[in-house]
Formats: structure tokens, C-alpha cells, sequence
């Protein structure tokens, strides 16, 4: 959540009165993520999080905030947009479409443990169930196409050897057919930084902005590459995930190639944001090092078929 896009008070005010949250006190900028400009708002009434969104459409942003409400009702810990009285989620600020969403308590955790990651699991489980019947979700942004798109345009870019590997990635996964793959609204970004804790409970799950339709088990294999550091945690992760929604026989053969997807699509938005920055105030560059080697290590674990399958 870096701030790209700057707000004046006076104007922050001003938009804030719409939404009946009580005088403006204080704001703050947060520096973390990558994607929006985000700011701590303190009101009369509380604290809040305000989000400006720099690249989504307004249609887009319909679909996202109107997903988080859906959510909500349904009992997940995620931020609701604050509607004004004509019932809309968002309004221009800063010249840059805007929403006030409810602020969680709690804090992220930097080494899950075997417990938390049994939390975790059971609330995707959770979370694939509730988004079940949300109408009309938009594909996944960053789904396999948009990684065909963005690593071809990468390779000229990156060290030889990171182009081999992209390469080679790249043609792996296109050979893939993940078709009979049960499908729904998947998440796509749950990392440790995007989940807030009170102890093993979870209290807020955020940054939904990455949401679409994709493999359901695409989503697992996202929080599995970045939550768990070792078999414990990972079977952990499995188990209540699985004691959600069973997985189907082709999910468990399609396990270790969506593990590598979802390395390889994280890698290459870091790559994207290193080699083609955008502009802003306050950045957070995250370093794509981490995501070649996760995707080096399972595809030497491919070729030793030595699998952790769900």
C-alpha cells in the first residue's frame, strides 16, 4: 500500500463529510504494498482506512468493493466500504477514485505457526464458500495470460540466466491444462501482510484487489508458497483447507505445477515493479529474488518427483 497519490487535509475534510464519520483528527500515510495510494484516517468516531486506487477502472472497483461487502455479510473479517447516503462505495479524491473502509484490529505475523496456518487454511475454505454466489465475478487480472504477456515482455529485460529460467517457465506452463480444475473467486494476494491476528484467531483479511475467477486451488498454492516454511506448517495448511473442500483427484496430479504458477506470478510482478516502476511518493519496492528461487526449488522438486501432494 504505497502512497502514490498525496491528499491535503482541507480536501480530505471536505470528502469526509459525505460519510458522516465525525471530524477529521488526524491522517497518516502507509508505506507497505505495492498497488494504491493508503492512509490510517482518525474521525470523531474512529479509525478508519482510506484507500485511493491508482490503475483500477470504476467498473472494476465496483466489482471489488461490492465483493468485500458480499464478504462481509457472510462473516469474514474484511473491511467494508463506507457508503454515502446515495448508497456509493467510492468518490473521486485527490483526482483518483476513493473509498473510507472499516479499520481492522490486529497484527501480521512474520513466522506463522502450525496453528495459524491451520487458520488460515480453514478461513480460505471459508472465504471460497462465501464468494460461491457472487454474481458476474471479472477473471483473474493476473491470471496465466497476463503472465504470458508480462514474462515475454520481461525477458529482454532480466539477467540471461533469469531469462532462460522465465523461459522455460513460461513454456512449461503453457503446455499445462488446468481446465477441469474446479473454479470460483479466489483471493490471489492472501500473504502473511494482507491477514491480521489477535493470537491464532484471525482478525482481518484485506486487499482484495487482486480478486477474480481462476482454480480454486491456485489460491492454496499462493498461501502455501508464502505461509509455510516447513512440512508441518504446510500439511497443516492442507488438512484444514481440505476439511473445507475436498480436493478433487485432478487438483491433487495439478498440486506441484500450480505451486509453480503461483511462484512464477509473483515473481514476475516484482520483476514488473523493479524493471518498470511507477512513480510515488512513498514506494515499497519488494525484491523478486525470493519468488526465483521458491520457483528453482519446486521445479528441482518436480524433476526428483519428490511431491508434497494435498
Amino acid at each position: 500500500m504505497s502512497v502514490y497519490t498525496t491528499v491535503g487535509r482541507a480536501e480530505l475534510a471536505a470528502w469526509l463529510q459525505a460519510l458522516a464519520v465525525g471530524e477529521l483528527r488526524e491522517y497518516t500515510a502507509i508505506a507497505a504494498g505495492t498497488q494504491n495510494s493508503n492512509y490510517f484516517v482518525d474521525t470523531a468516531d474512529g479509525r478508519f482506512v482510506l484507500t485511493l486506487f491508482e490503475h483500477l477502472s470504476t467498473a472494476e472497483l465496483d466489482g471489488y468493493l461490492a465483493l468485500q461487502e458480499h464478504l462481509a455479510q457472510r462473516g469474514l473479517p474484511c473491511p467494508r466500504p463506507l457508503p454515502d447516503a446515495a448508497g456509493q462505495r467510492w468518490r473521486p479524491l485527490a483526482g483518483k477514485p476513493a473509498a473510507l473502509l472499516s479499520y481492522l484490529p490486529g497484527r501480521a505475523v512474520d513466522a506463522p505457526s502450525a496453528a495459524q496456518c491451520r487458520a488460515i487454511g480453514q478461513l480460505l475454505g471459508q472465504l471460497h464458500a462465501a464468494a460461491a454466489d457472487f454474481p458476474s465475478p471479472p477473471p483473474n487480472p493476473c491470471g496465466a495470460a497476463w503472465c504470458r504477456r508480462v514474462g515475454t515482455r520481461l525477458l529482454p529485460l532480466v539477467r540471461p540466466p533469469e531469462a532462460a529460467l522465465l523461459q522455460d517457465e513460461l513454456a512449461f506452463q503453457a503446455a499445462q491444462d488446468y481446465r477441469a480444475l474446479p473454479r470460483g473467486v479466489i483471493h490471489a494476494d492472501l500473504f502473511r501482510d494482507n491477514v491480521l491476528w489477535q493470537g491464532d484467531q484471525v482478525s482481518g483479511v484485506f486487499d482484495f484487489y487482486f480478486a477474480g475467477e481462476d482454480c480454486l486451488l491456485l489460491d492454496l498454492a499462493i498461501v502455501a508458497n508464502d505461509w509455510c516454511a516447513s512440512p508441518a506448517t504446510l500439511a497443516a495448511l492442507i488438512a484444514a483447507y481440505r476439511a473445507s473442500r475436498p480436493l478433487t483427484a485432478a487438483e491433487t496430479t495439478a498440486w506441484p505445477a500450480l505451486r509453480r504458477a503461483a511462484a512464477l506470478r509473483f515473481w514476475l510482478l516484482r520483476l514488473e515493479a523493479r524493471h518498470q516502476p511507477r512513480a510515488g511518493e512513498v514506494v515499497t519496492s519488494k525484491d523478486p529474488e525470493p519468488f526465483r528461487h521458491l520457483l528453482e526449488n519446486l521445479r528441482r522438486e518436480s524433476v526428483r518427483r519428490q511431491r508434497v501432494t494435498p
